[in-house]
């Protein structure tokens, strides 16, 4: 196969979105979540994954967190991978890691990345789905669900698990 072939063969392929983001709790279990001022509903830290650039999901997700929220954190494991579908624009992949449990001191160095966040704040698992929207409640519900029962990620198609 020549390069301009090969080339058109990949242009053809279809096209899939991804995106990484990491779940940070604190010792009470609530969820750190992040308040976008471009969108409805609230977000874990994380974002886009630029594949174009050679980025791995794990590299996106620290990436994002740095960015979005001052921190510096290498991503614990993967709990969630999920196959989001939607009207009007290709599947998204979207990965959780686990970020562990953040302390005070870690909490008072939250920077908020002003151009795209409006605030933050720690969730109880019972409030999840009353911010989190769409997919993006139960895919969180998953990941907490999946730290608690130590077990290997989850997979997870528009926020229910495959069975």
């Amino acid at each position: 196969m020549t390069t301009d072939a090969y080339a058109a063969y990949i242009a053809a392929l279809p096209r899939v979105l991804s995106g990484a983001a990491t779940l940070f709790r604190d010792a009470a279990g609530r969820a750190l979540l992040v308040e976008p001022n471009y969108r409805a509903g609230w977000a874990l830290p994380g974002g886009t994954i630029e594949s174009d650039a050679g980025e791995t999901p794990r590299e996106a997700a620290r990436r994002e967190t740095l960015e979005e929220i001052g921190l510096d954190v290498e991503p614990g494991r993967l709990l969630v991978v999920d196959w989001v579908r939607g009207p009007g624009r290709p599947p998204v992949v979207a990965y959780v890691y686990d970020g562990g449990v953040l302390d005070d001191e870690r909490f008072s160095a939250i920077r908020l990345q002003e151009e795209e966040l409006v605030s933050w704040k720690l969730v109880p698992r019972e409030d999840i789905t009353r911010y989190l929207l769409g997919s993006l409640g139960p895919r969180v519900l998953a990941a907490l669900d999946a730290l608690a029962a130590d077990t290997a990620p989850v997979e997870l198609v528009d926020g229910r698990p495959v069975t």
